[in-house]
């Protein structure tokens, strides 16, 4: 079995992306999994070339910080060879109805009098990524499902016309922890391109920007320190959030203080504590830029290693070679 999973450089890795994904992966991640850093995903919408490149570095020292195994992790661009030749013999293999038709690009389309035409196109990329590493199973989100449906289409479509060369991926939900709310906005989650950054706690944010988040999180005018999600969010949001740091219930979690100022201090330090050991790993990385595309490096050798047969193969299937 063989497991991919990706994050995209598009903003500053914060809490939700660690509790929900990047400590899972560290825990779970097998020998044949692979992680790695979606810069290419980036450019479907405006974006500044410096703050890509930065972010993906910035991306990449904290997964690895978070316990990830160095050699099951790179960046995606680092492949743009192989995935470029794959991505375009499935662009050719996939209609424009089935392309045009995925959710995420009519959501992030709307409105835009010029999409670029890598929006429209970047579900073929994301199957090129999954097909290119022998995927077997794709964690993802009900957001990215339809993305993983037209990877098995395209596989299958490809293997039944030229032969058989992909294995035909599945997609799996995730076992997580409940999505971490933004703290200024119960009703919204936790993201990277939030515009204000007062409710999203980041992972290499110090540990006196991380109280201080905390303690302006909302709350309710109840005063009281239960967990009751659909009567009070906020509440129930700051519950979770503590009960994954210290891995108990929300329930326990409620248990532990008395009054929301006991709880949001609370709270702040169990993310301070939860954060740690991945804030100093990465830093420690950034600081040491030698050593960082020394780890890159030897992920995307082994990423294009295991890659190449499969490309190669369906080149020459395809009639390329």
């Amino acid at each position: 079995m063989t497991r991919l999973s990706g994050i995209t450089p598009s903003g500053h890795v914060h809490l939700g992306n660690h509790l929900g994904a990047l400590r899972r992966w560290a825990s779970e991640g097998g020998p044949d999994d692979l992680y790695f850093i979606s810069d290419l995903h980036a450019m479907t919408l405006p974006y500044r070339p410096e703050r890509l490149r930065a972010l993906t570095r910035e991306n990449l020292a904290v997964l690895l910080a978070s316990g990830i195994a160095p050699e099951t992790v790179f960046v995606q661009s680092d492949l743009a060879g192989e995935l470029g030749a794959l991505n375009w013999v499935l662009e050719c293999t996939c209609g424009y109805g089935e392309a045009a038709r995925m959710i995420q690009f009519k959501e992030k389309g709307a409105g835009q009098d010029t999409a670029r035409l890598g929006l429209l196109t970047y579900p073929v990329l994301m199957a090129a990524d999954i097909l290119l590493q022998g995927t077997t199973e794709v964690p993802v989100g009900v957001d990215q499902n339809q993305h993983v449906e037209l990877a098995r289409t395209l596989a299958r479509r490809f293997n039944g016309t030229y032969g058989e060369v992909f294995a035909v991926p599945r997609a799996v939900v995730p076992r997580t922890a409940a999505a971490v709310r933004n703290l200024s906005d119960p009703a919204r989650k936790m993201a990277k391109s939030a515009q204000q950054h007062a409710g999203v706690v980041f992972a290499l944010d110090e540990p006196d920007v991380v109280r201080r988040k905390f303690r302006r999180a909302v709350t309710d005018d109840l005063g009281t320190v239960r967990y009751a999600p659909d009567e009070q969010p906020a509440v129930a949001n700051l519950l979770e959030v503590l009960g994954a740091c210290t891995d108990v219930s929300p329930y326990a979690a409620a248990a532990t203080a008395s009054t929301y100022s006991e709880l949001k201090d609370a709270v702040a330090e169990a993310v301070i504590e939860q954060l740690r050991p991945v804030r100093d790993g990465a830093r420690e990385l950034l600081d040491d830029p030698a050593e960082l595309d020394r780890v890159r490096q030897k992920g995307a050798g082994r990423a294009a290693e295991r890659a190449r047969p499969r490309l190669d193969a369906a080149l020459r299937l395809a009639g390329l070679r």
